[in-house]
């Protein structure tokens, strides 16, 4: 049983390898649930075969999916839809930058006026981002 378990994880780190050497960081979430529909997969071939054929069906599936998703991925990249590699990093890039204005805002105002300055130049720098982000579409 723990031998199973080791060649599970050994089979996650080997297709989390793969998937990100052949995956651009534009599909983050396509990528994550194949590693999950991987992990699935190793789970339920590692379970014993007494389950009145749900257990097979479930795996058929299964690999179904996996097939779905890298088929999503490939065609995604040969159609450009994400138009920019780094559109998941200018959103990442809005909320922090919003989560800091936000925090910004919430403290205490005494700061010799650098509060209210990293409030413009956060409030500029959301500005950019949103031209930036609609710039890539």
């Amino acid at each position: 049983m723990k031998m199973k378990s080791v060649l599970a994880v050994l089979f996650l780190i080997m297709g989390a390898a793969v998937a990100g050497a052949a995956t651009p960081p534009d599909q983050p979430f396509m990528t994550a649930a194949r590693a999950n529909l991987q992990t699935a997969k190793s789970e339920l071939q590692a379970a014993l075969r007494d389950k009145a054929g749900h257990r097979a069906r479930a795996a058929g599936l299964v690999n179904q999916a996996i097939s779905e998703v890298n088929k999503g991925i490939a065609y995604s990249q040969r159609h450009n839809h994400a138009s920019s590699p780094d559109q998941p990093h200018m959103q990442a890039a809005l909320e922090a930058l919003n989560g800091a204005l936000n925090n910004l805002n919430q403290a205490e105002a005494d700061k010799g006026g650098h509060r209210v300055r990293a409030i413009d130049l956060v409030k500029q720098a959301i500005s950019e981002v949103n031209l930036g982000i609609q710039a890539g579409r």
